[in-house]
């Protein structure tokens, strides 16, 4: 899907009903929590299908994309990498928990910009050196807001989304995950 054919998807809503929606989600949540705990509790599920050389075709509800990698990791390059989509996983929850507790908080945010680079070091994903992690072994995060509110404040928001960011925390954090490998 090109970029402008995405643009059209996403509605163009004012501050008023940004708000609202946010407003709305919060009361849903603490109501449904407040009835029984383990309303909390939500599971996801993402399944992927390999496709061309190395690429995968994700289906996540609804919604279906792709996960490529470029020609030098033999890839088709026709989409995103699995590490530029994790990033972009980060960039996306931290725009989201930023609005939310800034609508929380009081906070006005005229607009949130967000910039993730990591660095990968691809002797531990090829296992040429076993002490190189395959993973990212460090990421910078810059989130850039623009309000007429004090630095301050916007110091106060930074503190309540690092703290409480999804995908933030997934990075920050051991998670365990259990693999299971099947076959035939």
């Amino acid at each position: 899907m090109s970029s402008s054919t995405i643009e059209s998807l996403v509605p163009t809503i004012t501050d008023e009903q940004r708000s609202e929606r946010l407003t709305q989600a919060g009361a849903f949540w603490a109501s449904h929590i407040e009835a029984d705990k383990k309303n909390a509790q939500v599971t996801y599920l993402v399944k992927g299908f390999g496709e061309g050389s190395v690429a995968s075709r994700i289906t996540a509800g609804k919604h279906e994309f792709f996960i490529d990698e470029p020609a030098g990791l033999a890839g088709d390059d026709v989409a995103a990498s699995p590490v530029e989509i994790a990033l972009g996983a980060l960039i996306a929850c931290q725009i989201v928990v930023y609005r939310l507790y800034a609508q929380g908080l009081g906070i006005q945010i005229d607009t949130i910009e967000a910039k993730a680079e990591g660095d990968l070091d691809v002797q531990g994903l090829f296992g040429f050196d076993d002490t190189v992690r395959p993973g990212f072994g460090a990421i910078r995060l810059n989130i850039h807001v623009i309000g007429p509110e004090s630095q301050a404040r916007y110091e106060e928001l930074h503190a309540a989304v690092d703290a409480h960011c999804p995908v933030l925390d997934l990075f920050a954090n051991a998670t365990p995950v259990k693999v299971e490998l099947t076959s035939n």
